[in-house]
């Protein structure tokens, strides 16, 4: 991950929280939202994990309470050449995924126990190989301060609407209230913006190779797609700035929730691995689908992993 382009980032969502700042009140407003973007800034990149993770009533694993999962990780993240990263468990019906922390030395990989109960053995390694390469890339410190600050503005917005956006007397307090009520939306879109679609492929990739078996991420991919639709996850509704940090969008998909379609079609992704596959000499005999939630998993030949 560049420095560079997350310095970027951070500026603009600063300057987004000065705009909405200055239409509450004026050049002082936009003072005030400038130390709290400062400190917002310096809170998101020590605590935003523990944030995020805290939003998603996440508990820390250890080999006495889940040492399934706890060894996996510790086997793949050896594969990766990786810190151990620590170990959460959402207590979530969906089954979904997502990494988290500034570096890989302070990093976590959470796991919903929906994801535990409707994946097989190598569907789980593949998508805990996936969230291991977000660490190795270095992307879950942008994912998370975006997520945080993102969150952040939009209840500064919201703060605005209901005390005011009028400076003085004569001011447009309606316009200024609409005019937020407009951005709100618009920075969780640039947060959205900011995580680029292409990392989610190189995470697809690199989760591929680490496990040493493309299709399990695929057929994993296919499962969790079908579920995300179905089951819903109320956390993330509340919290839709947090979508792009998951595996696949967490969100249903109805309001302005599409705003949030950061992630590849599921079945672009299955397309890419179903070529890493080919490459690996492991092609399946049919290719899983969005439409098959059957496919792929651990009906595929077993790799190096495992």
């Amino acid at each position: 991950m560049s420095y560079l382009r997350t310095a970027m980032l951070l500026a603009g969502l600063t300057a987004l929280f000065m705009g909405v700042g200055y239409l509450i009140g004026g050049s002082g407003g936009a003072m005030i939202a400038l130390l709290i973007a400062a400190a917002t800034n310096l809170l998101a990149y020590w605590n935003s994990d523990r944030m995020v993770l805290s939003t998603y009533g996440a508990q820390e694993v250890d080999q006495r309470t889940a040492p399934d999962l706890v060894n996996m990780v510790a086997d793949l993240a050896r594969r990766a050449k990786l810190p151990m990263p620590r170990v959460y468990l959402m207590d979530n019906p969906q089954p979904n995924a997502f990494a988290t922390g500034r570096n890989p030395q302070n990093a976590a990989v959470a796991v919903t126990t929906g994801l535990m109960q409707s994946l097989s053995r190598e569907e789980l390694a593949g998508v805990i190989a996936h969230e291991l390469a977000h660490i190795k890339h270095h992307d879950t410190l942008l994912m998370t301060i975006t997520a945080t600050i993102a969150g952040a503005i939009s209840m500064v917005a919201q703060f605005g609407m209901f005390f005011g956006g009028n400076r003085n007397n004569n001011g447009p307090g309606i316009i200024g209230s609409i005019a937020m009520m407009i951005l709100a939306p618009l920075g969780a879109m640039l947060v959205q913006m900011a995580i680029s679609r292409t990392r989610e492929y190189a995470a697809d990739n690199l989760g591929a190779r680490i496990v040493g078996q493309p299709m399990w991420l695929a057929s994993a991919l296919v499962k969790i797609s079908n579920a995300a639709h179905a089951v819903p996850n109320m956390e993330a509704e509340r919290n839709p700035a947090t979508a792009h940090m998951f595996i696949i969008n967490p969100l249903s998909g109805h309001g302005v929730d599409n705003l949030f379609s950061t992630h590849p079609s599921t079945e672009n992704r299955i397309a890419a691995l179903q070529q890493l596959a080919a490459e690996f000499g492991s092609v399946p005999s049919a290719r899983p689908t969005a439409r098959d939630s059957r496919a792929g998993g651990s009906s595929q030949s077993r790799g190096p992993w495992g």
